[in-house]
């Protein structure tokens, strides 16, 4: 009975901890798939949590401080995609730049408002997700899944990042398709930010995301830049971080494992998933071009 309590405990922590895995790895999708490298998406996540946060204290109501991520991730998107398309900057280091400005923003305005750099107000208990964005993030990966192949605009997407030439034969504006896919990135990847401080979390704590972003994209590269595939690798990693939270305190005789090299394990699941699958992923043709 302890047993079967132990694996539900683990699968439900897996799910939860999976859901802002899984908005930030279908952002990812997006830009990527559309032939824009995003790396981005961590300040993305930091910019989503922060807005949800602030806007969700100051108006008592989780759902609005979703619908301020959503602006938030919104308006980083298409400020990304200014940069990448139509200013031709180099992707990754654009991608890095915005990251350390979001970073560093954030605490300047956290002090601005609450005259102090580190978390912001708790939202009261019931004012919090209980699962909705945990549903949405699975409505999500299924909307992308059908959209992608069944319809004329994820076709288009899907052209953007492997025969841009084609999409300009045909009379699309590939120009057009980057910028909504990179502006919707945004979007997903602010939701799975926003979903750490109104869903997992009361509030925003700084740097709170630890790494998310990136591993939403090693996710998607685990995934072969393929919706389902990376969903289910975001389960992996999250498995991995529940199963880290389960060993902390863990003794071997009468020694006390040191809680940092329990705390690496999802890193280390990650490095070891991308070491022996990267070689067998194959990018979309123009990303990056």
């Amino acid at each position: 009975m302890e047993f079967m309590l132990l694996v539900f405990s683990l699968l439900f922590a897996t799910l939860r901890l999976a859901t802002p895995l899984i908005f930030a790895s279908m952002g990812g999708f997006m830009s990527e798939r559309s032939g824009v490298v995003n790396v981005a998406l961590e300040g993305f996540m930091l910019a989503g949590a922060f807005a949800g946060a602030v806007v969700g204290y100051s108006f008592d109501s989780a759902w609005l401080g979703w619908g301020a991520a959503l602006i938030a991730g919104l308006a980083m998107g298409a400020f990304y995609a200014f940069f990448t398309i139509e200013l031709k900057a180099d992707q990754i280091i654009t991608g890095m730049a915005v990251n350390l400005l979001v970073m560093g923003l954030i605490p300047f305005i956290t002090k601005i408002l609450y005259s102090s750099t580190g978390s912001t107000p708790a939202l009261l208990l019931e004012d919090r997700f209980r699962f909705e964005p945990m549903l949405m993030a699975f409505i999500l990966v299924t909307a992308l899944t059908y959209w992608l192949y069944k319809t004329r605009s994820g076709l288009w997407l899907l052209f953007a990042g492997e025969h841009p030439e084609a999409l300009v034969a045909s009379g699309v504006s590939v120009r057009k398709v980057r910028w909504a896919a990179v502006s919707l990135s945004g979007v997903f990847a602010a939701w799975g930010g926003t979903s750490l401080s109104l869903f997992l979390a009361s509030s925003y704590s700084p740097m709170m995301t630890g790494g998310r972003g990136f591993m939403a994209l090693a996710a998607l590269i685990f995934g072969k830049w393929r919706p389902l595939p990376a969903f289910l690798a975001c389960l992996l990693f999250a498995f991995a971080d529940a199963v880290q939270i389960r060993l902390q305190g863990m003794h071997i005789g009468n020694f006390e494992i040191p809680v940092q090299f329990i705390q690496i394990l999802p890193y280390v699941v990650t490095i070891i998933a991308l070491a022996g699958f990267i070689g067998k992923s194959r990018a979309p043709k123009a990303l990056g071009k």
